[in-house]
């Protein structure tokens, strides 16, 4: 897709968490705006989409594998934790991240879900796709490469496992994998080091842990590119692909040890940052430095089919920067704004974090603004963004905040979100009643709750006292 394509170097989630992510490729919404907090609250299954839009004007629309956008979805553990985040305790809630390696040289269908996904809709277009009177939009997603589930962590574990097989480490170059730099614990952002904390993250890792966590997560990657090469083949065997738009991305990236974490929740690059290709007719070879966001999907996809652009939606079509010939027929195409916005309000993070990435800048708000100092970060100076220069240039820390305040009245989010999720804590314990201290005890943080369990539900206790300010 590169060597026939767009590729754009510059694509962001609007939110580093599956769900929250997702809901705002499918409804072109910022998250503040559908209200899509963390991997259980997303958008209202009735919620009109794009391919919604393209079904309603004549397409034959295909869903397979992974949608991930509505609400109701996920383990205990990943809501509870989101909801008491702002408590003030600090517990691991994630396995430690490890690197799995399985099966030999000729095991190649290392995650099968997926392989199925793949095959149903390489198969839907060989014998349905060829027959279509209609156009069709057929979607496709995958698990990889996010990492695996980690049941040795417990009841209501995460997904900590980096799990690859000989077959696609063989392609991964283990000379060239960077080890990432990371900060001492006593220069860490708060957040940071909270994240680290309850990702497991915060004990020593032997430099060869890291390589092969990395080794295998890009591995991971090798097998996911394989699937998209069995979708692309199937195209070009039926003759589908010269007149077909293809388009390649993901929900998140994923940190893979840098900034000593792993997953994602995070505005760092590897978390942030997502692959965006497009690839078809009319489309040119070429690399994009532009900024771009997943709600843009939205009016592209309705861009492509000729259906009138929304007012309302929070992206742009993303066209008229990959087209080789500009069409003037959609008047409903605005310019794109030379920011992006990505917010995070789940777990893992303890408090609502708010990204405005530039040309060369990325900022970062916390909370209400005040309580968690900001972050800036020179992309063009300091890639790995290792070096937080917020009070170094105030000047522009305080246009960026300004800047960030005019999309989004975020502090107004932030006590809206602690607010719901003080809410939603106080139902689940009622629902619980006798069995409430039982539960609590024995989610994801159980091996630390279990050491001093009446300091962590007296923490409870007072947090949910306290007055939240709306």
């Amino acid at each position: 897709m590169r060597k026939h394509g767009s590729l754009f170097l510059n694509a962001y989630t609007n939110s580093p968490i599956c769900c929250p992510s997702r809901a705002a490729m499918w409804s072109g919404l910022f998250t503040h705006i559908t209200e899509s907090w963390n991997n259980f609250k997303g958008l209202d299954p009735n919620h009109t989409t794009w391919m919604d839009l393209m079904e309603k004007h004549g397409y034959y629309a295909q869903k397979y594998g992974k949608l991930d956008y509505t609400s109701g979805h996920h383990s205990l553990s990943n809501r509870v934790e989101a909801w008491t985040r702002s408590v003030d305790f600090l517990l691991q809630q994630e396995g430690r991240p490890v690197a799995e390696l399985i099966g030999n040289k000729t095991y190649v269908r290392v995650m099968q879900k997926d392989w199925k996904a793949t095959d149903d809709a390489a198969a839907w277009l060989r014998n349905k796709a060829t027959n279509l009177t209609q156009p069709f939009v057929l979607y496709l997603g995958l698990n990889l490469p996010h990492p695996y589930p980690s049941p040795s962590s417990g009841e209501n574990y995460g997904a900590s496992t980096f799990r690859t097989s000989p077959y696609w480490l063989q392609r991964v170059r283990y000379e060239a994998i960077k080890i990432p730099k990371w900060l001492p614990f006593s220069e860490m952002h708060p957040v940071d080091y909270y994240s680290s904390y309850t990702k497991n993250c915060t004990e020593k890792f032997a430099e060869k842990e890291i390589r092969d966590i990395r080794a295998h997560y890009y591995a991971m990657c090798a097998e996911t590119d394989a699937m998209l090469g069995e979708i692309i083949s199937a195209l070009n065997d039926t003759g589908l692909l010269r007149r077909t738009l293809v388009v390649f991305t993901a929900d998140h990236g994923e940190l893979a040890m840098e900034h000593r974490q792993f997953y994602k929740m995070s505005m760092y690059e590897a978390s942030s940052h997502v692959p965006l290709l497009i690839m078809g007719p009319n489309i040119k070879l070429q690399f994009i430095p532009n900024v771009v966001s997943l709600v843009d999907i939205y009016p592209t996809m309705l861009d492509v089919a000729g259906i009138p652009i929304p007012k309302n939606l929070s992206g742009y079509s993303l066209m008229p920067l990959v087209l080789k010939q500009a069409e003037d027929k959609v008047p409903t195409r605005k310019q794109h704004p030379t920011w992006i916005l990505s917010e995070f309000h789940g777990c893992n993070v303890n408090s609502s974090t708010y990204m405005l990435r530039t040309d060369r800048w990325k900022y970062i708000g916390y909370s209400d603004g005040r309580s968690v100092s900001p972050q800036l970060f020179d992309l063009s100076a300091d890639p790995d963004e290792l070096t937080n220069v917020a009070t170094k240039f105030p000047e522009i820390t305080q246009y960026l905040n300004k800047k960030l305040y005019s999309i989004v009245d975020y502090p107004k989010v932030s006590a809206s979100v602690e607010q719901y999720n003080k809410q939603e804590f106080i139902n689940w314990k009622q629902s619980l009643g006798q069995n409430y201290s039982d539960t609590l005890a024995n989610l994801r943080w159980h091996q630390n709750w279990k050491k001093d369990p009446k300091k962590y539900e007296d923490a409870i206790d007072r947090w949910i006292k306290e007055k939240t300010i709306v």
